[in-house]
């Protein structure tokens, strides 16, 4: 048995002594290696599958340890590194001080930036090629940009203002007809119909060929050539680039290595920027990953059996939940509209979309436009809730600002994980919504804690005249709190357990690790500790907190939020503005750092925000006397 070629090529200039029939079984050995690593830590699948041959072409023909390379999102990188230098590490992907599921400078010189978003790779890149051409060195640039991700409004910037170089600029648009979902928009039409002149682009070059060999032929070839570049911009739509001022190359197989690096090399030396379309098959060579790509864009760890993929037994999510919650509302209530911004799946509203299909709005990775759209929808009577990961709503940030708060209409904004989010690491922590949110006059910021309050929530949120935000969680649903569940009341906390000796004052799912520690502190030490859920970091519940830091005992705010302008910021500006003594108070969130990929577990223990650590804070707090106290000790 041949040595394999993965294990031989340990950097990228190792690539140029291989064969076109080695390029092309490394293509396969590469996509190998990922189903391995990733059916057993999960992470990114279909995306990196269809991606392999192009990431060896372009490391062939390009020496990126000099010239630059970016990649859009960053989610399909994982081919890439493979080929420079962390083949050996790849089995701990995602895992905590393993290898990122994204582009990690902190890795290798060959990642540039750490990138989790979309929209980016095209700007970054513009500023590399500027800051070259301003200094006058001869490197290349290249960003690599999915067909789902050029429609982001960043990236037609980023294209307006690349298009103005003059010098090499290569823009490799990956088309695979899909973004996480089916890509949406007049967009995915446009390369819908590229893609479909690949037979008439075949079929024209043979009629070239065959005009040249007859007499005069290659004088009616030259009379032909303004019918056929008339014809291309109708049918071929690569007028669309050429009109904003970029060279226009494809559609090509991106899967044909040989030609892959044909054309690439011609680029190379292109001394104008350029776009080169290339066509490839998400999920390829992997027949499940073929035949359903939403489900293994980034799917959960799974064993084989009988050739079909078989996953783990999971329990009911929160995103579960909210789609569940949404269809019930939407069944007695027309008027409720879904929004999501190229994420049916990941927000919960596939089942929704099948149900309502007129009323659920897929606008693509254009989270500004989701929310802006919202605004329209509401205007106009309706009831638009915009499901969109937290980390993803900074870039509606503005339009809900402008379009939504200024304008005090009832758009919902469900952000899905929101705080720790895991494997996926620093790139897609939600940790500012608060912060962002909160300073909006009239926004309403809520969070559940349960199942039952996120169906209370979400009822609080569509009988209310004004824009409301519900956080939540990437996390299985914690088991029921103790005792009913009241009804969401505007501004109102919900008392948990009663407590003498401290208080825990917890937002939205914090809760479950604060029980966890009130009980164990009981049970243990004999200590009663109250828990509260705050349920509302705006407007809060000012005469319940006002009255726990006016007590003087022990008051440990949690929450999985940034302590900088989060719930525990708003409580200490409440103390403040009524001059209570809050030296009693202290916060716990997430550190003023960016938290790397691990398990959400292993991520709420490292910084402090489980049970064990709470219990802590806690014996902490009350064995020490308070600061006044001390000081007259003194």
């Amino acid at each position: 048995m041949p040595e394999r070629l993965i294990n031989r090529v340990t950097t990228p200039h190792q690539l140029r002594r291989l064969s076109e029939p080695e390029l092309v079984r490394l293509a396969e050995e590469l996509r190998e290696r990922i189903i391995d690593v990733v059916s057993r830590r999960g992470g990114h699948l279909a995306s990196n599958l269809g991606i392999a041959e192009l990431t060896i072409a372009l490391h062939y023909v390009f020496d990126f340890s000099h010239d630059r390379l970016t990649w859009d999102v960053g989610h399909q990188c994982y081919a890439h590194k493979l080929l420079t230098g962390r083949a050996k590490e790849f089995d701990t992907l995602r895992q905590q001080d393993g290898v990122s599921g994204f582009p990690s400078p902190a890795e290798s010189p060959y990642d540039l930036f750490a990138t989790g978003h979309a929209g980016t790779a095209i700007s970054t890149a513009a500023g590399l090629a500027m800051a070259d051409q301003l200094r006058g060195e001869d490197r290349k640039t290249v960003a690599v940009v999915g067909d789902g991700s050029i429609v982001n409004g960043t990236a037609l910037e980023g294209i307006n203002n690349a298009a103005m170089l003059s010098r090499q600029f290569l823009i490799v648009l990956n088309d695979n007809s899909m973004s996480i979902d089916r890509s949406q928009g007049a967009m995915a039409r446009t390369l819908d119909r590229i893609r479909m002149s690949e037979k008439y682009e075949s079929v024209k070059h043979s009629t070239e060929n065959l005009i040249k060999t007859l007499p005069l032929g290659r004088q009616l070839h030259r009379r032909l050539r303004s019918l056929r570049d008339g014809l291309r911009s109708t049918i071929h739509g690569g007028q669309l680039f050429d009109a904003l001022g970029l060279a226009y190359f494809g559609p090509v197989d991106g899967h044909d290595i040989r030609k892959l690096i044909i054309i690439l090399r011609r680029l190379s030396r292109l001394r104008r920027p350029a776009i080169l379309h290339i066509h490839t098959e998400k999920g390829r060579g992997c027949a499940y990953a073929v035949e359903d790509p939403c489900r293994f864009h980034s799917p959960s760890a799974w064993t084989v059996e009988n050739g079909s993929p078989v996953f783990k037994a999971a329990s009911r999510t929160w995103t579960e939940v909210f789609g569940d919650v949404l269809i019930e509302h939407a069944r007695s209530n027309d008027k409720v509209v879904a929004i999501t911004a190229a994420m049916p799946d990941g927000t919960g509203l596939v089942r929704f979309r099948s149900e309502f299909p007129t009323r659920c709005f897929d606008v693509g990775i254009s989270e500004s436009h989701a929310v802006a759209m919202a605004g329209g929808l509401a205007k106009a009577g309706l009831r638009p809730v915009v499901a969109i990961y937290s980390t993803f709503m900074h870039r509606g940030m503005d339009q809900v600002f402008q379009e939504v708060a200024l304008q005090k209409l009832p758009v919902i904004l469900c952000m899905d994980r929101a705080g720790l989010v895991g494997s996926d690491g620093a790139v897609h922590h939600g940790f500012m919504d608060i912060a962002m949110l909160r300073p909006l006059p009239g926004l309403v910021l809520a969070a559940p804690a349960d199942e039952t309050e996120m169906r209370a929530a979400m009822t609080f949120a569509l009988s209310q005249e004004d824009p409301v935000a519900i956080r939540y969680p990437r996390d299985e649903v914690p088991d029921p709190l103790p005792g009913p569940c009241p009804e969401f009341e505007l501004g109102k906390s919900r008392l948990l357990r009663e407590g003498s000796d401290a208080t825990l004052l917890c937002y939205g799912v914090t809760c479950e690790a604060a029980l966890a520690a009130a009980d164990i502190l009981h049970r243990e030490e004999g200590l009663a500790v109250g828990v509260v859920n705050g349920r509302f970091a705006k407007p809060l519940d000012v005469v319940t907190i006002s009255k726990l830091i006016a007590s003087g005992k022990p008051l440990l705010v949690v929450e999985d939020h940034s302590v900088v302008g989060g719930f525990g910021s708003a409580v200490m500006e409440l103390a403040a503005s009524r001059g209570l003594d809050a030296r009693n108070v202290r916060l716990l969130g997430l550190p003023d750092r960016f938290v790397a990929h691990a398990s959400r577990q292993e991520q709420l223990t490292e910084t402090g925000l489980d049970a064990a650590n709470i219990i802590a804070t806690v014996r902490d707090m009350i064995v020490q006397p308070p600061v006044h106290k001390r000081l007259l000790d003194c």
